[in-house]
């Protein structure tokens, strides 16, 4: 059975849709990437979508997009974005089968590429979705 890069939480799919609701432009959804930064390495970015970019996987759950820059997608396969409120946090969240650690204060994480061969050997296929 296939999979997408990245799945969404019925949460996750909630916050976005209020993020996209209450742009002041034309959003039509996020994008989340990676970029080099933080103590582990590694940062998560998330980003309004108002012109989606053909390269990028888009996934949607409940009327809510979130497309995925390609330079992540390695860093990203398997991932469950979830969206959590605590009493010392908000934020979008990330279960990532690729993260090999995380600093102490949370914000920067180290990733590794997703192992294509294991994920070959199990049968999963990865379906690009496109925008």
């Amino acid at each position: 059975m296939g999979f997408q890069v990245m799945t969404m939480t019925d949460a996750a799919a909630t916050r976005v849709r209020e993020i996209v609701e209450n742009a002041s432009t034309d959003a039509k959804g996020i994008r989340v990437g990676i970029k080099k930064g933080g103590c582990a390495g590694m940062e998560y970015t998330i980003s309004l979508v108002t012109e989606p970019n053909p390269k990028d996987d888009r996934i949607e759950r409940d009327g809510a997009a979130v497309w995925v820059d390609p330079a992540a997608v390695l860093y990203l396969l398997g991932t469950e974005m979830d969206f959590e409120v605590t009493t010392l946090r908000t934020g979008f969240t990330f279960n990532n089968p690729n993260q090999t650690s995380a600093c102490g204060c949370g914000e920067s994480v180290e990733l590794k590429p997703a192992d294509l061969a294991a994920l070959a050997a199990r049968g999963d296929a990865v379906v690009r979705t496109g925008s």
